[in-house]
């Protein structure tokens, strides 16, 4: 009888496994694809459950009424949303939807889109396993809510701030222990150290200290403090990126880069 008891609990446990459940969670609209005539897969990093792919069916259709509300799902797009959620699936769906916030800028003005998508695609290309990280996603969406309302200097060095901090929430996060005597900072070992490194991936001097600076800020308001021409913020985005390449697998190169260099310019 224990054997068949055993056995009925563990159907059980099977079955509730297969069966889709509605949560409430917010989202932050990674990438979208159209799918059909009509539909999209959307890929969204959720509050409850990591990074997630969603069938939206009938969102490209318009009507008498308006037009279809896949503008929603833009890359950058902050949702509130009911999903059905099933971890044996990779593909779930959503029942509800809308804005959780409406930005007044960022999806309309080209600077402020261009830092966004490319904060997306560094999330986008560290997130590897659908597994929740509340505070990472706390971390992104106040990031995207203050780029939305910066100006002037604190936009142009959102991108810097974002690439220093993200690592925090992964493991790899720079050690700032920059001084007098540790005055190079190695991108393998992520920390600053005293003697110049035998690889050509290190920093030193300017470079070096600002990332420093950049390290210490806790707040995005207080980047306004750091100062620095367009050439210096691409360079340090490169050896940014480098440092992400050496530690993330299979990062690849990232295709808003150029493009938020230029915008940066």
């Amino acid at each position: 009888m224990g054997e068949k008891k055993e056995q009925q609990q563990k159907f059980s446990l099977f079955k509730n496994k297969l069966t889709d459940k509605l949560y409430k969670t917010k989202g932050i609209v990674l990438k979208t694809v159209k799918y059909g005539e009509t539909s999209i897969i959307v890929t969204i990093f959720t509050e409850l459950f990591g990074v997630q792919s969603y069938l939206v069916n009938g969102v490209r259709a318009s009507s008498k009424k308006g037009t279809g509300k896949a503008n929603l799902f833009q890359p950058t797009a902050i949702l509130d949303l009911v999903v059905y959620h099933n971890e044996l699936k990779q593909l779930n769906r959503i029942k509800e939807f809308k804005w959780a916030v409406i930005y007044q800028h960022i999806l309309s003005d080209v600077p402020k889109n261009s830092v966004a998508l490319f904060m997306v695609e560094l999330l986008t290309k560290c997130l590897k396993q659908p597994e929740n990280n509340p505070d990472l996603f706390h971390f992104a969406e106040d990031c995207f809510l203050h780029l939305d309302k910066s100006k002037g200097t604190v936009m142009a060095n959102l991108p810097l701030f974002f690439a220093l901090h993200l690592p925090v929430h992964f493991g790899f996060r720079i050690a700032d222990n920059f001084n007098e005597e540790n005055r190079y900072l190695d991108l393998q070992e992520g920390s600053f150290v005293q003697e110049h490194p035998h690889h050509p991936y290190f920093l030193e001097e300017k470079q070096a200290a600002i990332t420093s600076q950049l390290l210490k800020v806790m707040q995005p308001e207080e980047l306004e403090d750091i100062k620095l021409n367009h050439d210096f913020r691409r360079q340090l985005l490169h050896q940014f990126e480098t440092y992400y390449t050496l530690h993330v697998q299979d990062f690849g190169t990232m295709k808003s880069l150029p493009v938020l260099r230029e915008v940066l310019g």
